[in-house]
């Protein structure tokens, strides 16, 4: 409904959303006498634009936009597939929202709080700032969105690839968040996860021949079936090769693998981007009902090929983790011993962590001891905290 009215307002979100609180107002106000309509959202959706009228009838600076009001329809079309209303109009909201004139963490909250729809409390408690905070970056988002005139519509076929990029990244970044907070006693978000995964249907619904919408649906799917094997029942993080995989989700799982197995037949993409790659990665673990089954040599392909195709240090450092299981931890510690220097490693709590572990397998526990140290005062959440702690207190032990 916001979507729908947001074309309307000619992408003025501020003026979509108080017309859309008018018209649940109205609603609220005449339902219980008068019944409600056999068409609520076409009865919501016309009432806020008549609400945007007298609005803009009330400023003059908007006047601008009565012309496009008057070429509007009076109802709007229900996608048959899931009941979502308006899908052009959601898609074109989702990129309005991810605009790159806006700063990202604009981006993300805006995306979140119009088209995921959380509370601006939800959302500043999920990135641990005062709502206050967050509610003024809100309003600075929707304000520079109008100030700039940025255009309410999916970008033209030249530039949608590029864009594509950016809604991906602040998709998956929202993901990211629920699924590994970087702060807090919280082990997950499940509000955040939730909006992601959302997110992530939408768009590889509207946008069926992009590979890389289905490949970070299948991402998350995959990364999300783990969920609830990832904490045990002290709280501690369980690493993936120690996690019961009967607590997995199975039907996330069977759901991701199939995406996969339609990106590889339908659109056989010859150079597959990143989330299509990391998707893999994913599948080949989903993949191994125990732990001892994982074929490493796959995942360490995988690992080879995204690297290619995204030169992260972060990628390096998983790459490296995954080689400890084929080539051993001496191997793998000299590939992560040369990505210390790395600067955007400077602060990653988990290439300490990672180093930990392998020294630890090799015996050399003095320094395990330091490298668990040294990622604990990196500001590991409670869970992870705990799990390096109990680390450092089995070394000390022996």
């Amino acid at each position: 409904m916001l979507a729908a009215t947001a074309r309307s307002a000619a992408g003025d979100l501020g003026l979509a959303e108080q017309a859309c609180a008018d018209a649940y107002v109205r609603a609220l106000e005449t339902w219980p006498n008068d019944g409600v309509p056999e068409q609520p959202i076409n009865w919501l959706v016309a009432t806020a634009r008549r609400k945007l009228i007298d609005a803009i009838r009330r400023d003059q600076t908007l006047r601008r936009k009565l012309p496009l009001l008057a070429a509007e329809p009076e109802s709007v079309e229900i996608g048959e597939a899931d009941g979502l209303l308006g899908y052009d109009d959601r898609l074109r909201l989702i990129f309005v929202c991810c605009h790159p004139a806006l700063a990202l963490p604009a981006r993300v909250a805006l995306t979140l709080r119009m088209v995921g729809g959380l509370t601006t409390a939800e959302i500043a408690n999920a990135f641990l700032v005062p709502e206050p905070t967050m509610a003024a970056r809100l309003t600075r988002a929707k304000k520079k969105i109008a100030a700039a005139s940025i255009p309410y519509q999916v970008p033209p076929d030249p530039k949608l690839g590029e864009r594509l990029d950016g809604v991906l990244a602040v998709i998956y970044l929202i993901f990211n968040e629920g699924y590994s907070p970087t702060g807090g006693a919280a082990a997950t978000r499940p509000e955040l996860i939730a909006s992601a995964l959302d997110l992530g249907r939408v768009l590889a619904g509207l946008l069926p021949a992009e590979t890389e919408a289905a490949g970070l649906l299948a991402l998350m799917l995959l990364t999300d079936a783990r969920r609830d094997a990832r904490i045990d029942e002290a709280g501690r993080l369980v690493l993936l090769p120690d996690q019961d995989r009967e607590r997995w989700d199975r039907d996330k799982i069977t759901e991701g693998l199939a995406l996969l197995d339609r990106i590889a037949g339908d659109h056989r993409p010859a150079d597959p981007g990143r989330h299509v790659l990391q998707a893999a990665i994913a599948g080949v673990h989903a993949s191994a009902r125990i732990a001892d089954a994982t074929d490493w040599p796959a995942v360490v392909a995988g690992y080879d090929r995204l690297y290619r195709r995204w030169p992260s240090p972060i990628v390096a450092l998983n790459r490296a983790v995954a080689i400890s299981h084929t080539a051993g931890p001496a191997v793998a510690l000299e590939l992560i011993d040369a990505l210390t220097a790395d600067p955007e490693l400077a602060s990653y709590r988990y290439l300490p962590a990672a180093r930990a572990d392998l020294l630890r397998r090799l015996g050399r526990t003095g320094e395990a001891e330091l490298a668990y140290r040294q990622a604990l005062g990196l500001g590991p959440t409670d869970p992870e905290r705990a799990l390096l702690e109990s680390r450092l207190a089995a070394l000390r032990s022996r």
